[in-house]
């Protein structure tokens, strides 16, 4: 049995393509990995919120993916009364700026799995170690954007800075289901401070959909461990489309695609160019998800399985080359 080496996970948004980011996390399980924390955004707080929660416990590799790959992803679709009625309804959601899909089911199928093993605040997914930040001391973190205050927040560890709110008494479910609101598709959620003032939360990856130095040390001190990134998102610019399916609409219009582009760098263009940085670039995984679009709730049991291979694969493929002691001399 591999001996077993604890590792920081930052896992991508990506929406259904996030089967890809199981097959990776279990991958670098079987290799003896324990992820120690773990930050995502969007389908990756979905992952990390399983992942953390497995550490709680105790579950092995295979216990994860089977409980990861329970989800239904159907289900996922699932309009109020309004937003049934074809065309009107969805049609006055997006007036509203309200979603189409209430994402009831994502958040009760969260609630529950992290409740059977015990976990249900951030305060359940606390930790000792006193080299963190405070407010950093928690197996999970995911990102959220705070269309009210317009910024970028990580919860559990803006609770108190931003709201007013013990983050150990914060729901973990409620927490990963504003990280996946993506605007339009899912309704926001409201979030209220201590102070009484109501926060509009939608989808992180409209700032940082893939915030890989999320888990880094900022003491400038040398990493304890490694911190590993994956991401099922293509390469800009030729999988623009991939990443925000709607765009692709836009080409139909005709030259020029400003419009497409700007939109595209909006969402992703940060943490494309951080990608791009040699020492960021070493330790990311990246997932081909090309054949599974990031709305493609319908997919079948077959596509689930070779999406979750390919993320096993390309954890097996990045391990291959991986030298711990090699990053360290190059890059810190």
């Amino acid at each position: 049995m591999a001996r077993t080496r604890p590792v920081d996970l930052v896992l991508s948004g990506g929406g259904v393509k996030g089967i890809g980011l199981v097959g990776a996390v279990v991958a670098l399980m079987d290799a003896g990995y324990r992820p120690r924390r773990v930050s995502g955004t969007s389908a990756g707080s979905i992952v990390g919120a399983v992942v953390a929660a497995a550490q709680i416990g105790k579950m092995t590799s295979a216990q994860v993916k089977d409980l990861a790959l329970q989800l239904d992803y159907s289900k996922f679709l699932d309009p109020g009364p309004v937003e049934r009625v074809p065309f009107v309804g969805p049609s006055l959601a997006l007036l509203r700026g309200s979603g189409i899909y209430k994402g009831d089911y994502i958040r009760e199928w969260v609630r529950s799995q992290l409740a059977d093993l015990g976990v249900h605040t951030f305060g359940d997914l606390a930790i000792d170690d006193d080299e963190l930040p405070v407010e950093q001391r928690y197996r999970l973190v995911v990102t959220v954007a705070d269309t009210t205050t317009g910024q970028l927040v990580r919860l559990p560890w803006d609770y108190r800075r931003v709201y007013g709110l013990d983050p150990d008494d914060q729901s973990v479910a409620d927490a990963v289901r504003a990280s996946m609101s993506i605007p339009f598709f899912f309704r926001p959620v409201t979030l209220t401070s201590a102070a009484g003032r109501t926060s509009t939360l939608v989808d992180g990856g409209l700032l940082s959909n893939f915030p890989v130095d999320s888990l880094d040390r900022t003491d400038n001190q040398k990493p304890r461990w490694p911190s590993f990134g994956v991401t099922v998102l293509p390469n800009l610019p030729d999988g623009n489309d991939s990443v925000i399916p709607a765009l692709a609409a836009l080409r139909h219009l005709g030259p020029p695609h400003l419009l497409e582009d700007v939109i595209t760098t909006v969402l992703v263009g940060r943490d494309q160019a951080y990608l791009n940085q040699p020492w960021v670039s070493a330790r990311a995984i990246r997932v081909d998800s090309t054949d599974v679009g990031f709305l493609d709730f319908d997919i079948d049991d077959d596509q689930v399985e070779a999406l979750y291979q390919r993320g096993y694969s390309a954890a097996e493929r990045f391990l291959e080359s991986w030298n711990w002691a090699a990053y360290l001399r190059r890059f810190r």
